[in-house]
């Protein structure tokens, strides 16, 4: 492919031209005072739209109206979002208090409610406040470089800003996401918005958002758990006149927009609640792509193998074992195991490995499993982190 992904630094959600955001505080987290908590991305056109949410059976008022906005292939033009308060298992009080959110986005940004989605985080089950939504907006600036401040106001337990853009050929893309607990395959408490200038029509928006989310956001896990709210975003705006109608430049698209989203998902896994290193899967070998991803995925949420990591454990039985019990085939026989560079396993059978180093490599910050079932072409990598004594510390005194 001749045209080159250019990641840009210091790139946000608002790089793409026409796109502007804000932030301000709200005071839904009586834990985090005078903490960013409301933010509002606002696009100066109209935009083409799609979305990804929650696989969870609960969802949350926003996920709801998202998805029955997005149903109606209305021009979309903001996006308001807060954290603090997931709106998520709050009855009719919800469904009503999430149509003033954008109410309240419409009128900041003089335009119809009806082109406004919403997303939450935040606990579970406690009512929100939209006159604390309707304050934060009222103290709002919307700024070229106000994207950095979205990225902060939707975080929760995070400990770092998620945000990036590149250059993907003719356009630009750019995205900011949360998350660090709540974390599973089939997303989780995450929330990720992704702007671009391209000019798209909403099927082959919504095709190609799905296609980089089942690469990057649906191969993440830190802790097993799904949420109610998991929201991914696509707003495309068309400023560029990049027109992914063209087969090749949709092509380009796809690569930026995969890029994009991998590079976020492997910061929600870095970031994991408690997390000290990184876990990088790799399953080739596999009979078929979804045998490929489930593999990866259960080793990489595996208990066993994330608390082995942590320990420095070289204990690599528990990757097999995972392996074993994932809906992909495996036959014993034929694996071949690596663990950080060190192979372990070849024919199903155990290999000598210097098991001082190897821990040694286990405490390093990222760690990567590399498992060959040695039965087809498929390949698929899965991201997840350690599980630590702090993680446990984070969730038992999460609301209190």
């Amino acid at each position: 492919m001749t045209e080159k992904i250019e990641f840009i630094p210091h790139g946000t959600i608002t790089t793409p031209p026409g796109f502007t955001a804000g932030a301000a505080y709200g005071g839904l987290n009586e834990h985090a005072k005078f903490r960013l908590d409301v933010g509002l991305l606002f696009s100066q056109v109209p935009c083409v739209a799609a979305g990804v949410f929650t696989q969870n059976q609960i969802k949350s008022a926003p996920v709801l109206l998202c998805q029955e906005r997005l149903l109606s292939a209305s021009p979309i033009r903001a996006v308001i979002a807060n954290s603090g308060c997931a709106n998520a298992s709050t009855g009719a009080n919800g469904l009503a208090a999430v149509r003033v959110m954008a109410e309240v986005a419409a009128a900041k940004t003089d335009v119809p409610a009806s082109e406004v989605l919403v997303a939450s985080t935040g606990v579970i089950g406690r009512r929100l406040s939209t006159e604390l939504i309707r304050r934060a907006a009222d103290n709002m600036e919307l700024r070229p470089d106000g994207g950095h401040l979205l990225a902060r106001a939707i975080m929760t337990t995070d400990t770092k800003p998620k945000e990036a853009a590149c250059h993907a050929g003719g356009s630009v893309i750019g995205a900011v996401a949360k998350g660090a607990g709540m974390i599973h395959p089939n997303m989780a408490t995450m929330l990720c918005f992704i702007t671009t200038d391209a000019v798209a029509q909403a099927d082959t928006l919504a095709r190609a958002l799905q296609t980089a989310v089942e690469k990057s956001f649906n191969m993440i896990s830190i802790d097993g758990d799904t949420s109610p709210n998991d929201t991914v975003l696509l707003l495309a705006n068309g400023l560029s006149g990049y027109d992914l109608a063209h087969a090749d430049q949709a092509a380009v698209f796809q690569e930026g927009l995969d890029a994009i989203c991998i590079h976020l998902a492997k910061a929600i896994a870095r970031d994991g609640e408690g997390a000290t290193r990184l876990i990088e899967v790799t399953v080739r070998g596999a009979e078929t792509l979804s045998q490929a991803r489930d593999a990866a995925r259960t080793i990489a949420s595996s208990s066993l193998v994330k608390t082995a990591v942590h320990g420095g454990d070289p204990n690599w039985g528990r990757i097999i074992a995972a392996a074993g019990r994932s809906r992909a085939k495996v036959e014993e026989n034929k694996i071949a195991l690596a663990i950080c560079g060190v192979p372990v396993m070849l024919d199903g059978a155990p290999l000598d490995f210097d098991a001082g180093r190897l821990s040694a490599l286990l405490r390093g910050n990222e760690v990567v499993i590399e498992l060959d079932l040695r039965l087809g072409d498929a390949v698929a990598t899965a991201w997840g982190c350690d599980l630590s004594a702090e993680y446990v510390a984070i969730n038992a005194d999460y609301t209190t």
